[in-house]
């Protein structure tokens, strides 16, 4: 009878700490604020794995509902961000078709890892766009 007390208290503790470890983790992530991304102006300082043109710039800029435009280093492009919690999507992403052969590579460098975010943070007035909890983008404010 005490060996079987014994179990369940043991299973009990295991079972408080493994819930008040769940409960750290989830404290810890970072939810973004919607109110700070609206009518904000980013531009793209580190696409990781590729080096960045010198002679053009990405950026993403935020409007007041979020709707999205920018500049993918040759063409302009616009559309939809939900963020929901530490979620984020782009929909609706539209762009004109200029060609610039000398940026080609990293507009499509750029516009897929647009494409593939599902998570954001902010940190030290940069924005790091993740996707699956890697960073894939980070841009620095933009004035």
């Amino acid at each position: 009878m005490k060996e079987q007390s014994f179990t369940k208290l043991k299973y009990m503790k295991n079972l408080f700490i493994c819930g008040m470890l769940i409960c750290l983790f989830s404290a810890c992530l970072e939810k973004i604020d919607t109110s700070k991304l609206k009518n904000t102006n980013w531009e793209l300082s580190s696409l990781p794995e590729m080096e960045l043109p010198t002679n053009a710039k990405a950026t993403l800029n935020f409007g007041d509902s979020l709707n999205v435009t920018g500049k993918s280093f040759c063409n302009n492009y616009g559309g939809k961000v939900e963020l929901i919690d530490n979620k984020v999507a782009f929909k609706n992403i539209f762009g004109t078709k200029m060609l610039c052969m000398q940026n080609d590579a990293a507009e499509r460098a750029y516009l897929s890892a647009l494409n593939q975010v599902n998570g954001a943070k902010l940190e030290n007035d940069q924005l790091h766009l993740l996707t699956d909890g890697k960073t894939v983008l980070v841009f620095k404010r933009a004035n």
